[in-house]
């Protein structure tokens, strides 16, 4: 199949970024055997732009993806976080191409109001939107033309090459990786777990604290130095939702700790996902998996198992595009059982 994947694919990062959930997609659909077409919305405006100022390009940007559409001639074309095209450039598509299929994908929380309102824009003009928290939490964008999917964040297996899981010893014993303060108060309870826990634990928080970030290389050798790992979400409770940074964790076999109000025992076997209710329930999970190196790894292992061959960038990708063209499902996907 013919597919255009519209979304930042962050070119002129020039390889300092690399746990894109854009770039997972897209590696995805090639692996299931598309023909995929990459434009990369924002670096297109940028490049188009006088003295490169993203915003003078937008409506170049807009244009130049009619062009792509025109002589790519796509079946399908999949737009994610891609602010700079127009509703009315998605149904301009239409004309060029009777019959295309559009469907829209978005990786950000519901409790972030600009992203709210950026759903709600886009399920009007779409044929499909594929959203990273549960069903149950979208009935806001029912009354609309798109039909409404669940997606999850995939691992890669280019990507989350690491396992700890395999390692007795590692000189991070917990990582927490965040330098996001909007719509959250989890630096309270980071802040408490630092104060509690024993001196001999280990426990980096690059982004926050005064500790500097990682980014690409840099946080791939971080995950690689590390036996556990916080999956703390700006705001908890949202049904299967959570940001990318479980996939990164898990997928490179860190012990990986996450708040119940997600619900993602529906979705995990046992003994894979740590769960905690309260920042006391968590401090004594995280002494217990401390001082048992045997019980860390078999979790890990068998939380890495499980997404590497359930929750991975070629079934998720393979899932979007079944559901988008009303295709019968391929495999049982475990998100969508």
């Amino acid at each position: 199949m013919r597919i255009l994947h519209v979304a930042h694919q962050q070119l002129r990062k020039y390889g300092h970024n690399r746990v894109s959930w854009a770039q997972k997609l897209y590696f995805g659909l090639i692996r299931s055997g598309h023909c995929v077409q990459a434009f990369s919305d924002r670096d297109v405006a940028a490049f188009e732009a006088p003295l490169g100022i993203r915003e003078l390009g937008r409506k170049k940007a807009n244009k130049r993806l009619l062009q792509t559409i025109e002589a790519f001639e796509p079946e399908l074309i999949i737009v994610g976080h891609c602010d700079t095209i127009d509703n009315a450039t998605l149904e301009a598509a239409r004309t060029i191409r009777p019959g295309v299929v559009i469907t829209g994908c978005n990786n950000d929380p519901l409790f972030v109001p600009d992203n709210v309102a950026k759903i709600e824009q886009r399920v009007q003009v779409v044929d499909s939107m594929f959203v990273s928290t549960g069903v149950s939490e979208l009935a806001p964008f029912t009354n609309a033309r798109a039909k409404l999917w669940h997606m999850p964040n995939p691992v890669d297996s280019s990507i989350e090459t690491f396992d700890s899981s395999t390692h007795d010893e590692l000189p991070i014993d917990l990582l927490f990786c965040s330098k996001e303060t909007a719509y959250t108060q989890r630096g309270e309870l980071v802040a408490k777990l630092m104060h509690n826990l024993p001196e001999e634990f280990v426990f980096k928080t690059p982004g926050s604290f005064g500790e500097p970030g990682v980014w690409g290389r840099d946080y791939d050798r971080t995950l690689a130095a590390s036996k556990m790992g916080l999956n703390l979400n700006r705001q908890e409770g949202l049904y299967w939702y959570s940001s990318a940074r479980m996939a990164q964790l898990v997928g490179n076999g860190l012990l990986t700790f996450t708040h119940s109000g997600g619900r993602f025992d529906e979705l995990l076997p046992p003994e894979t996902l740590v769960y905690f209710s309260d920042v006391d329930e968590l401090e004594q999970q995280l002494r217990d998996f401390f001082y048992d190196n045997a019980k860390r790894r078999y979790w890990a292992s068998r939380a890495r198992e499980f997404f590497h061959k359930e929750i991975n960038a070629t079934l998720y990708a393979q899932y979007i595009v079944e559901a988008s063209m009303g295709l019968p499902f391929s495999h049982d996907y475990v998100w969508h059982r």
